[in-house]
């Protein structure tokens, strides 16, 4: 049973999309939703310039990313779907996913997926590390593009070379 959904939502335009998903499913079974942002600051950025003043950009980015998130979970819902408070933490956002799912107890994970580039190729990306790291269900919502029609399977490494029946 799924009673619990953390839904990891990042500051990109797919975020909706990605709330609107963990919506759907919360609905069907009675969950609630868990909104999380992880946020990540280069560890190249300087804090504060190296000056002596307190660094307050960690602050400012947790007050706009809580705003933004408020803002996405305030949008009409399902029936029946109930959103907790909305959470935002600072540090690596697979890492921080991974326990704040083993805190809150959830029982699935959602989460957007995002193109391959050459680091997270190398690397790998947020939604792969916590699908292959995570001890419970996860699910990747992934994008759908305007321009694409129907599988047909011609683009499908695994299409057969013969004539299918139809």
């Amino acid at each position: 049973m799924i009673a619990r959904i953390l839904v990891a939502l990042d500051g990109s335009p797919r975020a909706p999309g990605v709330f609107d998903t963990s919506a759907q499913i919360a609905a069907r079974f009675g969950a609630t939703l868990f909104p999380f942002r992880a946020l990540f600051v280069p560890p190249e950025f300087p804090a504060a310039a190296a000056g002596s003043r307190a660094d307050l950009l960690p602050a400012h980015m947790t007050r706009a990313a809580l705003d933004d998130l408020l803002q996405l979970t305030g949008r009409p819902c399902p029936p029946g779907v109930h959103i907790d408070a909305p959470t935002v933490r600072l540090g690596t956002p697979w890492r921080l996913i991974l326990e704040l799912s083993d805190e809150l107890d959830v029982d699935l994970i959602v989460l957007g997926s995002h193109g391959y580039h050459v680091l997270d190729r190398i690397l790998g990306t947020t939604a792969s590390r916590v699908a292959n790291l995570a001890r419970l269900h996860v699910y990747v919502v992934h994008e759908r593009s305007e321009t694409a029609g129907a599988f047909d399977g011609s683009s499908s490494p695994y299409r057969s070379t013969g004539t299918r029946a139809r």
